[in-house]
């Protein structure tokens, strides 16, 4: 009996801690059901999603989402997307539901549908970007006009079971809520009307959920050391070693090399790795009141790229981010009192687009940061991160003792004066440019 109490209890424990984020403790994905009309046998509402996350997106193929009525409910009809499946409509005569199914799985609308089939904010391929990084574009709603269920708050009966594809499992849905009805402006702002009744359901992300391998890891160098630290060995498991491609292979001419697949599989480039994703941190410079460094990413995905992207870094430095040469940077706050976080993505229409593995896969960009000489240090790995996450997965970092290290002290000598002459270098070479 204490043995079944004891797993319960971790199961319990692991159930809730594996789907929070410690980065963004609040980040979820809101799907909201807004009722605004009633029908001879249903309603018409509205189907909205946010994706509070603060740097998880949710990339082509696109987010799908699923639910098991609770009656005999069917869809008449959708506009800004569509279900799967239509199901067994036989016995309908005259006007055929859209889908009958009982558990309906329904899909956004790829770009450029015919307007008569568009919604406000549909028709993006499923692709949600994160809330922390374009607001205004985490959004996706359709109309779904909903027959054979209640016409009134009193008998309508909740959908149940909902799940949650973004685009990959990762998601868990809690259960439908009924909150306070929504209300809505008129386009000249002067009315508000509301829904005749609203409810909620929350999906929260687990990578323990999504994968049981990192989809990314972190390789280290430093300009006070000549050793390389690389990803660790099969930092994304093995699973597919034999499928890889050499980067010299004949493979590579072929046509449809880069076309997705429908199971999403990768077809990667072989490396000891083998993660579609390697993030590498190189501590470039060394100055008097600062220090430089440069990030790279690299994908080795040749079925993938990545057209919103986001990299995730925590180190204690990021408090004093002077300058970000080539990516956008916004720091992450979640908790008040520290302020070690921050992300870095694309720049519109510049490097916004990581694209798949080959000569152009890959992006770039310079830190500039302030030191803090209370805390500033090359010893003991300190100027390397201590997480970093790649599109919202924490990706894997080599091992702390393999860490580039200083020299010793009759090496750290020369090392200071090589450090100073190189500053003086590049403030000649500022001032004669």
């Amino acid at each position: 009996m204490r043995f079944v109490v004891s797993a319960l209890f971790l199961f319990v424990l692991f159930s809730h801690t594996d789907a929070y984020d410690p980065l963004d403790p609040n980040g979820n994905v809101t799907i909201k059901w807004d009722i605004v009309s009633w029908t001879p046998d249903g309603y018409v509402a509205v189907v909205t999603m946010n994706n509070f996350q603060m740097y998880r997106h949710i990339m082509s193929p696109g987010w799908t989402l699923g639910w098991t009525w609770a009656k005999k409910e069917v869809i008449w009809s959708m506009n800004g997307a569509q279900t799967t499946e239509q199901g067994d409509c036989s016995k309908f005569k005259g006007n055929v539901p859209h889908c009958c199914k009982k558990t309906p799985t329904v899909v956004d609308l790829l770009p450029g549908v015919p307007y008569n089939q568009q919604f406000t904010n549909c028709c993006k391929g499923g692709v949600l970007p994160a809330w922390g990084q374009d607001p205004q574009a985490a959004v996706s709603a359709f109309q779904v006009s909903v027959g054979l269920a209640g016409t009134s708050n009193k008998t309508v009966k909740l959908p149940k079971n909902f799940t949650l594809l973004g685009p990959g499992p990762g998601y868990t849905c809690g259960p439908a809520k009924v909150v306070p009805s929504t209300t809505f402006l008129t386009p000249d702002r002067r009315r508000k009307t509301q829904a005749l009744m609203t409810w909620n359901v929350t999906c929260t992300y687990s990578q323990f959920l999504a994968r049981k391998n990192p989809n990314c890891c972190v390789s280290f160098s430093s300009f006070y050391n000549e050793t390389i630290t690389p990803c660790p060995t099969c930092s994304c498991g093995c699973q597919n070693k034999n499928n890889c491609v050499k980067g010299n292979s004949k493979v590579l001419k072929m046509k449809g090399l880069n076309t997705p697949r429908k199971d999403n599989a990768p077809l990667l480039q072989c490396t000891h790795h083998m993660c579609p994703v390697r993030v590498h941190w190189h501590v470039k410079l060394n100055y008097k009141d600062y220090w430089r460094v440069k990030v790279s990413i690299t994908n080795f995905n040749y079925r993938m790229n990545y057209t919103v992207w986001s990299l995730v870094v925590q180190h204690p430095n990021l408090n004093n981010v002077t300058q970000v040469f080539s990516f956008d940077y916004k720091p992450l706050v979640p908790y008040e009192s520290i302020n070690d976080t921050g992300m870095f993505y694309g720049m519109k229409f510049y490097n916004d687009l990581l694209m798949e593995a080959g000569p152009f896969g890959n992006v770039q960009s310079e830190v500039l940061l302030r030191k803090d000489k209370d805390t500033f240090t090359f010893k003991q790995g300190w100027a390397f991160p201590r997480k970093v996450y790649f599109n919202g997965d924490e990706c894997m970092l080599p091992t702390p003792d393999t860490y580039p290290f200083l020299p010793n002290s009759a090496h750290q000598r020369l090392f200071s004066i090589l450090t100073s002459i190189a500053a003086m270098l590049s403030f000649l070479l500022l001032t004669l440019w």
